[in-house]
């Protein structure tokens, strides 16, 4: 047997073509009326009405939502620090507790879940309360840098 003596077992069939008449019925498998059987249909992502709903920096050029912070809970930063060693965003890249998103070092947001139990001083980081209670931080109104340094339970 050669390799043009091979013939397939099954017969190949057609792909069925919506909408070119004959055989099909009457409105070719695409229902009546509406926007859906119309030629060219397109139904737009409803994301883009409420970004152009927005007056300002709206259209294209500008990012609609913002990424959410990057969440490290206590417990990780318990496991993967030492005494006194500085938390930011770099370090955490470093331990491989957060990644990169798009490229840039994302905002992080440290969390309570676990216990803390070494001095850290955590910087360029977001806190919840609970957190903010272990360090004994209280937040001030509004700072370009923030610098925090505590001591755990």
């Amino acid at each position: 047997m050669q390799l043009h003596q091979v013939k397939p077992t099954h017969r190949q069939r057609n792909k069925k073509r919506v909408g070119r008449g004959g055989k099909r019925g009457t409105y070719s498998g695409k229902g009546i009326k509406g926007q859906k059987s119309r030629a060219g249909h397109k139904i737009r992502p409803e994301i883009r009405d409420f970004i152009k709903k927005i007056p300002k920096r709206r259209g294209y050029r500008f990012k609609a939502i913002k990424p959410k912070a990057e969440i490290v809970n206590l417990k990780d930063l318990e496991k993967y620090f030492n005494e006194g060693d500085l938390v930011n965003p770099e370090t955490l890249l470093e331990k491989r507790l957060i990644s990169r998103i798009n490229g840039r070092v994302p905002e992080v947001k440290i969390l309570g879940a676990g216990g803390l139990k070494k001095k850290l001083k955590i910087e360029n980081c977001k806190t919840s309360k609970s957190v903010d209670k272990v360090f004994g931080i209280k937040k001030p109104a509004a700072s370009a840098k923030r610098k925090q340094t505590g001591e755990g339970a």
